[in-house]
């Protein structure tokens, strides 16, 4: 597998958000350091380019490649706690033509359904039945993307009717399924980059709302990400109506204790959209931990599936993944480096006086790529 087609596997986002529901359904080994491992592996994310993902141990084992002493591939871990019930749980969600019913499923796993809708969350950061939808929607989004009409993919993923499909199509796939079969090439965004005290700043809207907002030192860096984000739909630089729009996203960058009063177009997957809206719910100049999200989204586990969901924002500050910190209160990393992410930091404990204003401008002045620029 090439890294292009590793990086488009499915099964690639499960390993990079450490998902453990994943664990026993495949494994991956990294050509450059010649072990393999589990999908929730904590190792640091290896490069693409270097991974063979495996469906089964024994295709793992024949490459060569000695066990993880990390995770330990070939220990039945799978059993603690319960993984091992919701793994086979997702297995058997991911086969069914129809979802199973929480009762069968709870059956199956030896829990009543109360304490396995429990567990089954804990693990996945999600119910059985949205767990359920979100790899239904997963089989659309795959057979409109091979060229398959819109009724035959609706009903070869088990919806029972179109309307269902229909009502929840925009959540799903971020746009009419005619426009997603081609590719996503109905789809006009506009777009403008404009200088801020923070470094450029790249806002993208479509019919629906602002899809995204990018901060970076490069004009055509950020451009070019977004192209990667929405790769078939048409670019078209703001006009003088899109100024307006952008001048208040610019003034809600320069004080984010402010509210954005402007719609937003989220795309993502069931977990993810549940931790951005955790996310913003934090007030400005407060904080919490990866670990504090996924407690309040009811998945204590999944503290790495809320790092990788903020890492995925493209909403810089409308989702202020800026407010999460590491447990020991360290800054940890952010999509648009860390400088920036003390910058705002400073800047809300600033408005909200937890400290002199003097000292956060001090703070702004000695981290690169934040200095106001011409």
């Amino acid at each position: 597998m090439t890294q292009q087609h590793v990086a488009q596997d499915p099964r690639w986002a499960r390993i990079v958000a450490r998902d453990a529901a994943a664990d026993g359904q495949f494994w991956y080994s990294v050509a450059t350091t010649g072990v393999y491992c589990r999908p929730s592996c904590p190792s640091r994310t290896a490069n693409p380019a270097n991974v063979t993902i495996h469906a089964t141990l024994a295709d793992a084992r024949r490459t060569g490649a000695r066990a993880c002493l990390r995770c330990r591939p070939d220990a039945d871990g799978m059993c603690t706690a319960g993984l091992g019930q919701v793994a086979a749980a997702c297995r058997r969600i991911e086969m069914a033509e129809t979802p199973p019913t929480l009762e069968a499923l709870a059956a199956e796993a030896g829990m009543s359904p109360s304490h396995f809708q429990r567990r089954f969350k804990a693990v996945t950061g999600v119910t059985p039945r949205a767990y359920a939808a979100e790899h239904r929607a997963g089989r659309v989004r795959a057979a409109l993307e091979a060229g398959a009409a819109v009724t035959e993919a609706i009903h070869a993923a088990g919806y029972g009717s179109s309307g269902r499909f229909y009502a929840e199509a925009e959540a799903v796939l971020g746009m009419k399924p005619g426009a997603y079969r081609q590719g996503g090439a109905a789809e006009t965004l506009r777009f403008a980059v404009t200088p801020t005290s923070l470094g450029r700043l790249l806002v993208a809207a479509s019919a629906t709302g602002i899809a995204a907002l990018l901060l970076g030192d490069d004009a055509d860096a950020l451009v070019a990400d977004l192209r990667r984000r929405f790769a078939n739909a048409q670019l078209e630089p703001g006009g003088d109506d899109f100024a307006a729009m952008v001048s208040q996203v610019v003034a809600f960058v320069e004080a984010p204790v402010a509210t954005l009063d402007l719609p937003l177009d989220i795309r993502g997957t069931a977990f993810r959209r549940r931790v951005w809206e955790e996310l913003r719910a934090i007030p400005a100049g407060a904080t919490a931990s990866y670990a504090e999200i996924a407690e309040r989204i009811g998945a204590p586990q999944a503290v790495r599936a809320v790092a990788g969901a903020c890492a995925a924002n493209a909403h810089a500050l409308a989702i202020p993944c800026h407010r999460v910190l590491r447990s020991d209160g360290a800054l940890s990393g952010y999509r648009w480096g860390t400088d920036r992410k003390r910058a705002l930091r400073d800047r809300e404990a600033a408005a909200r006086g937890d400290c002199p204003a003097g000292a956060a401008g001090r703070g702004r002045a000695q981290h690169p790529g934040v200095r106001r620029r011409p």
